[in-house]
C-alpha cells in the first residue's frame, strides 16, 4: 500500500509533465536566462521547479543538461534541480553581435529515456567600450566644396548589443564642421561630416577634430579617433567603379593569396586629381584579417583561409579615392562555398559498460551525433556492426539510444566490442568510429553438471580406514562465486545406511574416502548420492549416483559341512562288502566364504587307511571305491581330505572320515581293536537288530538336528542378505560357478530296509546326492562322467 501511494504521485508528475510537454506545442523549450561575465558556480534556475516536478524526480530518472559539442556551460544538481554555471559566460564570444544571444541545451531523462529542450539566453553588460579601427582619418576636402556636402566616416565597433552598443557620435566643437547619425537597414549607425560653412584653403589648410562614439551603457563607455580635414584644390570628377556589386563564389578550402576579385573605377579628371587609389571601407576587424586589397591595383586577395562553419559570406565596400579626394565606393558579396571537410562528431551521454545475462531489453548507452556541414555534408547515417545482438534506435534531435536485441548468454559469450560508425553524406564521405566494450555480468543460471552420468568406483576389502578411493567432479559455466562448487553426501532415502560413518567427501575437490574397513562377506556393494551445489544466490545444485563395488580377498578358509568336524559323536560311513567299483561311499561338502575363484573347491586325498581301496573326485568331493572289496581289508576305514579354495596365496581345511565295510546290515556291530584285527561277534540275530534299529534311530536323530540346524542358519542368513549390512557367515545358496563340489542344495539321507526270510534287517545307510549344475571344463567333464 505504501509502495503504491509513492508510485501515485510519481506517475502524476509524469502525466502532468507529458501535458506540460503538450501544452507548451511549438514552443515547448525552456527558457532560463544570466547576465554574462557571472561567477562559475552561480545559481541560473530550478529546473524541477520549472518542470513542475518533485526534486527527487529528476534524481530517480537520472536528469543531466546536454549541450550541443564538447563545452559543457552548465551543471544540473539533479537531487536538488539546481542549474547552476560551469564556467564565466562571455556573450561577445559566444553570440557576437547576434542578439538575442541564445544557447540551445537539452534536459536529458534517462528513466524512463526523454529529452526535453531548453534555451539558455544571456544577457548583455555593458563590458566593451566603443573602438574606432583607425587612430586617424584624413578627409581632403576641395575647397570649393559648398556647405551641407556631406563626408562618409568610419564607424566605430562595440562588441556589445542592445543599449550596451553604440548609440551616438561627438565631434570637438569647431566652426566648420558638425556630426550627423545615419542607420543602415542592420540597424547599425554610422557617422557622417558634414560641411557647415566654405572652406578657404589660404585662410586655413586643415583642421584636427577629434570624434568620440559613445554607448548607451550604465556607465557610458565611450572610444575616439582623430579626423585631418586637409582643404584641396578644386576636384569637380569623383572616382566611378564599372560595377557597384561583385558577387564571388569561394570554396572553403581556397588557399591563401588566393584572388577573390578586382575591382576598377575611373576618374574623368586628369594629372593628380585622376590619379586613383583602392582602399577598404567601414571594414570590420575580421574581414581586415581575412582580406588584403591592393591600393593600386584594386585586386583582393585572401589572408587566411576561409571556414564556413564560422562565416558563410563577407559584404566587403571598397573606396575608390582620386588625387583630389574625391571617392566613389562599390560592394563585394563572397559567398563561401560549403565542403565536406568536417567529419561527424558522436557526444557520448550515458554508458553502462556492464550489463546482466537473461534481461530484457536493456539501453547500453545514450549519445548525440552533429556535423557542422551544411546541406549533405550535414545529414548523417549511424550504424553499429550487423552480427551484434543490439539495435541503434533513433530518438529526439540526433539521439540515439543502443540497446539490447533480446535476452543476452554471458555463457555463449562474455563480452561484445561494439564500434559505432557516424557517417555524412558528403562527397567524399567523411566517418567517426567510436569503440567500446560491453561486458556481460553472470548470473546464476546454470547448475553444477558432473562429468560422469553415473560413477562406479571400486574398492579392495580390508581396506585401511581414510583410504582415497576415487573422487567426483563437477563443472559449473557459470562463473566467480556463481561458479564455485561444493560437494556433499545425501542421506540414503531408507535410513538403513549409516552411510557417513562409511563414507567421507572432500566438499572442496570431490575426493571420496572410506572411513573403515569393509568386509566383502559383510557387504558387497553399495550406493549413495554425492550433491554439487554452486555458490549462487539461489544456489542450483545437481546430483550423481555413485557405486561402490567392494572387491574380495581371499581371507576365509574353506568350512566343511559334512561330515561335521566338531561333532561329539562319532560320523561313520557304511559300505557293504559287497559294493562294485565306482561305488558312491559319501560326499564331502565344504564350502567358502568369499568370492569367486577364491571360493572354488578342490578336493585331495591326503591320508588313507587302504590308499587303493578309495578315490576322492577334486571337483565335487564324492568317495568312491575303486576296487571290489575283500575280506583282507580292514572294517574301520580313516580317510584324511584336505579342502583348498583357488585363491592367491591359497586358504584349505582338513576333514576326517571315518568308514565302517560291513557284510550286510545284519552284523550290527563290530569291535575295532586298535591292532586293526576285525573280530567278528557271534551274538544272534535279535542282538543285531536292536543294535541296528539303535544305529538307525541315532543316524536319523542326528540327521534331523543337522537339518534343523541348517534350516535356522539358512533363514538367519537369508534374513541377514535382506538388509546392507549381512552379519551371517556365507549365503543362503551357494551355487557351484567352477564345478569345486559346493553343494547349493541340503545334504540327505536314505535309510533302505529290506524283509528278508519275514524279518526286518537294516541292510545300508547312503547319501542321497543332489543334482546340481556344475560348471567344469572340457577335460573335466571328460574325466569325471559321473559328475
Amino acid at each position: 500500500m505504501e509502495q503504491e501511494r509513492r508510485i501515485l504521485p510519481q506517475q502524476r508528475q509524469v502525466l502532468f509533465f507529458l501535458v506540460l510537454l503538450g501544452v507548451s506545442g511549438a514552443a515547448s523549450e525552456l527558457e532560463f536566462s544570466v547576465v554574462e561575465e557571472m561567477e562559475r558556480g552561480s545559481f541560473v534556475a530550478n529546473v524541477a521547479k520549472a518542470l513542475g516536478l518533485e526534486v527527487g524526480v529528476l534524481s530517480n530518472r537520472g536528469a543531466r543538461a546536454v549541450f550541443k559539442g564538447y563545452k559543457e556551460y552548465l551543471q544540473l544538481n539533479p537531487k536538488t534541480g539546481d542549474l547552476f554555471l560551469r564556467e564565466k559566460l562571455d556573450r561577445e564570444e559566444l553570440c557576437g553581435p547576434t542578439e538575442p544571444c541564445v544557447l540551445p541545451f537539452q534536459i536529458l531523462l534517462e528513466n524512463p529515456f526523454q529529452v526535453v529542450r531548453a534555451e539558455l539566453k544571456i544577457q548583455d553588460v555593458n563590458d566593451h567600450s566603443p573602438v574606432f579601427l583607425d587612430i586617424e582619418t584624413i578627409l581632403k576636402i576641395p575647397e570649393n566644396t559648398s556647405p551641407g556636402t556631406v563626408f562618409l566616416l568610419e564607424n566605430a565597433q562595440d562588441l556589445d548589443v542592445g543599449n550596451n552598443s553604440l548609440q551616438n557620435y561627438t565631434v570637438s566643437p569647431n566652426s566648420h564642421f558638425h556630426i550627423q547619425i545615419r542607420e543602415d537597414s542592420e540597424g547599425r549607425k554610422y557617422p557622417e561630416l558634414v560641411l557647415d560653412k566654405p572652406l578657404d584653403r589660404e585662410e586655413q589648410p586643415e583642421f584636427r577634430l577629434t570624434l568620440t562614439a559613445v554607448d548607451g551603457g550604465t556607465p557610458t563607455r565611450s572610444g575616439s579617433t582623430q579626423i585631418l580635414v586637409l582643404v584641396m584644390d578644386i576636384n569637380d570628377n569623383a572616382p566611378v567603379f564599372s560595377h557597384s556589386r561583385y558577387e564571388v563564389q569561394l570554396p572553403e578550402n581556397s588557399p591563401t593569396g588566393s584572388l577573390v576579385a578586382t575591382v576598377s573605377a575611373k576618374d574623368l579628371d586628369s594629372g593628380n586629381n585622376a590619379e586613383i587609389s583602392y582602399s577598404l571601407f567601414r571594414a570590420s576587424e575580421r574581414i581586415r584579417k581575412t582580406f588584403q586589397l591592393n591600393e593600386k591595383s584594386g585586386e583582393l586577395r585572401l589572408k587566411e583561409k576561409l571556414d564556413f562553419e564560422s562565416i558563410h559570406s563577407y559584404t566587403i565596400n571598397i573606396q575608390a579615392t582620386d588625387g583630389g579626394g574625391l571617392s566613389g565606393k562599390c560592394t563585394i558579396v563572397v559567398q563561401v562555398k560549403d565542403l565536406n571537410d568536417n567529419a561527424p562528431e558522436l557526444i557520448m551521454s550515458s554508458f553502462t559498460n556492464s550489463i546482466p545475462e537473461n534481461s530484457p531489453e536493456i539501453t547500453v548507452a545514450v549519445f548525440s551525433v552533429s556535423d557542422v556541414d551544411s546541406g549533405e555534408n550535414g545529414r548523417i547515417v549511424c550504424s553499429i556492426q550487423d552480427d551484434l545482438p543490439f539495435a541503434l534506435k533513433p530518438s529526439f534531435e540526433n539521439f540515439y539510444t543502443l540497446v539490447t536485441d533480446g535476452a543476452l548468454d554471458r555463457e555463449n559469450k562474455e563480452e561484445y566490442n561494439i564500434t559505432i560508425t557516424v557517417t555524412d553524406l558528403g562527397s567524399p564521405r567523411l566517418k567517426t568510429e567510436y569503440n567500446f566494450t560491453v561486458l556481460i555480468s553472470d548470473l546464476n543460471d546454470n547448475p553444477p553438471v558432473f562429468s560422469q552420468r553415473v560413477y562406479k568406483l571400486y574398492l579392495q576389502e580390508n581396506n585401511s580406514p581414510a583410504l582415497h578411493i576415487g573422487s567426483v567432479s563437477a563443472s559449473d559455466r557459470d562463473s566467480g562465486v556463481n561458479a564455485k562448487v561444493t560437494y556433499s553426501l545425501l542421506p540414503p532415502e531408507t535410513g538403513e545406511l549409516p552411510l557417513f560413518s562409511y563414507i567421507s567427501i572432500n566438499s572442496d575437490n570431490g575426493h571420496l574416502y572410506a572411513l573403515r574397513s569393509l568386509d566383502y562377506e559383510a557387504i558387497q556393494t553399495f550406493q549413495f548420492t554425492v550433491r554439487a551445489a554452486d555458490g549462487g544466490s539461489p544456489s542450483l545444485s545437481s546430483q550423481v549416483l555413485v557405486q561402490i563395488v567392494v572387491q574380495d580377498e581371499n581371507d576365509n578358509s574353506p568350512f566343511v559341512l559334512y561330515p561335521l568336524q566338531n561333532g561329539t559323536a562319532p560320523c561313520n560311513d557304511l559300505v557293504p562288502r559287497t559294493a562294485e567299483p565306482g561305488y558312491l561311499v559319501t560326499k564331502v561338502v565344504a564350502v567358502d566364504r568369499d568370492w569367486g575363484q577364491n571360493s572354488w573347491l578342490s578336493y585331495q586325498l591326503v591320508k588313507s587307511t587302504d590308499p587303493g581301496l578309495f578315490t576322492l573326485w577334486a571337483h565335487n568331493g564324492e568317495i568312491r571305491t575303486t576296487r571290489p572289496i575283500s575280506d583282507k581289508d580292514a572294517i574301520k576305514q580313516r580317510l584324511v581330505v584336505l579342502v583348498k579354495d583357488n585363491g592367491q596365496p591359497a586358504l584349505s581345511t582338513m576333514a576326517t572320515l571315518n568308514v565302517l565295510l560291513v557284510d550286510g546290515f545284519s552284523e550290527l556291530y563290530v569291535k575295532i581293536q586298535d591292532s586293526n584285527k576285525e573280530q567278528i561277534q557271534n551274538d544272534s540275530l535279535t542282538l543285531y537288530l536292536v543294535i541296528s534299529l539303535a544305529s538307525v534311530s541315532f543316524l536319523f536323530l542326528v540327521s534331523i538336528i543337522m537339518f534343523i540346524t541348517i534350516r535356522l542358519w539358512k533363514r538367519k542368513t537369508n534374513k541377514g542378505n535382506s538388509h546392507f549390512l549381512s552379519s551371517a557367515p556365507f549365503q543362503s545358496h551357494l551355487v557351484d560357478v567352477s564345478g569345486t563340489g559346493t553343494l547349493s542344495q541340503s545334504y540327505k539321507y536314505e535309510v533302505s530296509l529290506t524283509n528278508d526270510l519275514g524279518t526286518s534287517e537294516f541292510k545300508f545307510l547312503k547319501p542321497i546326492i543332489p543334482s546340481f549344475p556344475l560348471q567344469k571344463s572340457g577335460n573335466d567333464a571328460e574325466n569325471n562322467p559321473a559328475s
